[in-house]
């Protein structure tokens, strides 16, 4: 198997999801990546305040500073493209952002933009810890929040909606080092892209960013022809993760749960209603993210719950 290094370099960047970009580097099944990723907004340097101008790989802010598309030789609709996460180290910087814009949840919570906070962050791998300008530590749990695949629309789509069949902007904190995320292939080659890096975050980045910032990500590539699930789906160290994507809280969770009782169905080889039983004692619904637009839940269920 082969071994492949990416940087965010111009020609290996994008900032939207679109079958028709053509892939800057072609692989095959189980080769292995490491790959340089920006910042969501793609930074070429520290910025330190909200209203400082730094240099970004992009002029215009339409959507997440991402590497890729990658081609997977052999991928085609109908099987599952498996991310296996291997490493996952974050940059020196990272911030995070909170009231910066007018949202329903900002105004929900009080807070107009001119109370907005930046919060800049002295990140250490080594020690796993992040520091922000006022003295605040916070121990690092790194993962990528974007790891996706393009609509099969054509066309050019934001990367700020996570979707069912592509995945995207998931935003799942447990998709730490460890995990295998397993996507629906939408077009053929899959046309993979991730970035986002994300240091820490809780479940539902609740300010609209997490710690963000640069990461340093090898990950192993590989085809599943038969999925157990048509919609993303994951095996993490926290255990066996599904997801829901709504605008719709209610719909979001029902989703997550939905592909959940049909992973269990074949796991144990039970009924959907004992499944439904089952979980209700085991299987943790969480938010995800209230961050992009459409709501993200995800359901967990640990390894050892179900013996």
């Amino acid at each position: 198997m082969a071994e492949h290094l990416l940087d965010s370099v111009p020609g290996t960047v994008s900032n939207v999801f679109s079958r028709e970009l053509p892939p800057v580097l072609t692989v095959d099944p189980g080769d292995t990546l490491t790959v340089h990723t920006l910042d969501c907004s793609g930074h070429l340097e520290r910025r330190r305040t909200a209203d400082e101008t730094v240099p970004r790989m992009f002029g215009e802010q339409r959507g997440h500073c991402l590497v890729g598309p990658i081609a997977v030789r052999g991928a085609e609709p109908g099987m599952a493209l498996s991310v296996r996460l291997e490493s996952l180290r974050p940059d020196e910087w990272g911030f995070t952002a909170a009231a910066s814009s007018d949202t329903p949840l900002t105004r929900r919570l009080g807070m107009p933009a001119e109370d907005g906070e930046w919060l800049v962050w002295d990140l250490d791998a080594d020690k796993g810890t992040g520091t922000d300008q006022y003295g605040h530590t916070i121990s690092l749990a790194p993962f990528l929040g974007v790891i996706g695949t393009p609509p099969v629309e054509p066309g050019e789509h934001s990367t700020t909606p996570p979707r069912t069949l592509g995945g995207g902007n998931i935003d799942c904190r447990e998709l730490v080092a460890g995990s295998t995320l397993f996507l629906p292939v939408t077009v053929p080659d899959a046309l993979l892209s991730i970035g986002d890096g994300h240091a820490a975050q809780g479940d539902g980045e609740v300010s609209g960013t997490a710690v963000e910032c640069g990461m340093t990500t090898r990950l192993t590539v590989d085809l599943q022809p038969s999925p157990p699930l048509p919609t993303p789906h994951a095996v993490t160290p926290a255990g066996r993760i599904t997801f829901g994507f709504d605008p719709d809280l209610n719909e979001a969770s029902a989703q997550a749960l939905d592909a959940m009782l049909t992973w269990m169905t074949s796991l144990y080889g039970v009924k959907r209603a004992t499944a439904l039983a089952l979980a209700s004692t085991t299987v943790d619904l969480r938010v995800t993210q209230v961050a992009n637009q459409v709501w993200g839940v995800h359901a967990l269920l640990p390894d050892d719950a179900i013996r």
